[in-house]
């Protein structure tokens, strides 16, 4: 269990030297599906009050913590669109004992649904009908705090939430790869090329917390531009190439998730007149050595950082 903290790409995990991805990439895995929702939702018992609340991720907030306890509540911390859907999960959301945070995907009466970047089509009923549901939500997140929201501690999580006829969760059965593609299982196989990564970081001089995040900047400023990274254009061309490495070790990770039972997925380029299927945004992986989100973010990236769909009061997050 882990402090409320931002699930990290293996790649960036590295930057000041911290190689726990490594080992945790050997590790058994608990494979879930990234869903592409906004805004985040968070809901449960609040252990200050014992009361059931609603909020975004600002009930974490160490300041201005947003914990909605009532309409009221939710009238006096938000406005436009995160409103409506607050006031809509607070209504809708079964009560629960627990503190859990999902994703968005929206109202229930459609059969498609964008709430971010990647469009989600849901199956019909034998009737023609499609979601039934006033909301859509795909719950990915457990936490546990004694006293305050602030202190909370986070992990995947792992059971299945029964939905209600004023609810549906999304949370589809995920796993990796083993022989064949309707078998899953719980490790990846990466071959020789795990080894060959670890050497590599024996001549890498990392980066300082403050270094990281510069380069991080510069790092998310090329893929926004969609601009290939060259590390030779970077001041630490070795951090980079090893950043690379660890990216291309992500990559086989990703290409060996599988998942099922979940609504079918769509990059939609409106300025192309465009549309792709995909597998999923992502996948998020939690082992022993720590959560990781696996995502092609060459692919994903663009779109996410260009994405002005949401205002300040609840972003709608990066890939």
């Amino acid at each position: 269990m882990t402090k409320n903290l931002h699930i990290e790409h293996p790649e960036d995990s590295i930057l000041t030297g911290d190689l726990s991805v490594l080992d945790a990439f050997l590790m058994e895995q608990h494979v879930s599906v990234k869903y592409d929702g906004a805004p985040a939702i968070v809901w449960g018992k609040n252990p200050a009050t014992g009361n059931q609340f609603v909020g975004t991720k600002s009930v974490f907030n160490k300041i201005k913590i947003k914990i909605n306890e009532s309409h009221e509540d939710i009238d006096r911390n938000h406005n436009g669109q995160v409103a409506e859907i607050l006031h809509e999960c607070f209504d809708c959301l079964p009560d629960t004992d627990s503190i859990i945070q999902g994703d968005f995907i929206g109202f229930g009466g459609e059969g498609q649904y964008t709430p971010n970047t990647i469009e989600y089509d849901f199956d019909m009923h034998d009737d023609g009908t499609v979601v039934m549901e006033n909301i859509i939500v795909a719950p990915h997140t457990e936490y546990t705090a004694d006293c305050d929201l602030r202190d909370a501690e986070a992990k995947p999580l792992l059971e299945n939430l029964e939905g209600t006829e004023m609810c549906l969760f999304v949370k589809p059965h995920a796993g990796t790869a083993i022989d064949s593609y309707n078998r899953f299982g719980n490790k990846f196989d990466f071959g020789m090329y795990l080894g060959f990564v670890r050497a590599m970081a024996q001549l890498v001089v990392f980066a300082s917390a403050k270094e990281a995040k510069k380069i991080m900047k510069e790092l998310n400023s090329y893929i926004r531009d969609g601009k290939e990274i060259d590390p030779d254009q970077f001041d630490n061309p070795k951090l980079i190439s090893f950043w690379l490495s660890v990216k291309t070790l992500k990559m086989i990770a990703l290409s060996q998730c599988r998942h099922r039972w979940g609504p079918d997925a769509y990059i939609v380029n409106p300025e192309e007149d465009s549309i792709e299927s995909i597998d999923a945004e992502g996948y998020v992986i939690h082992s022993d050595g720590g959560s990781y989100k696996l995502v092609d973010r060459e692919l994903f990236s663009y779109a996410n950082f260009n994405n002005v769909k949401w205002a300040a009061d609840s972003p709608a997050g990066g890939t």
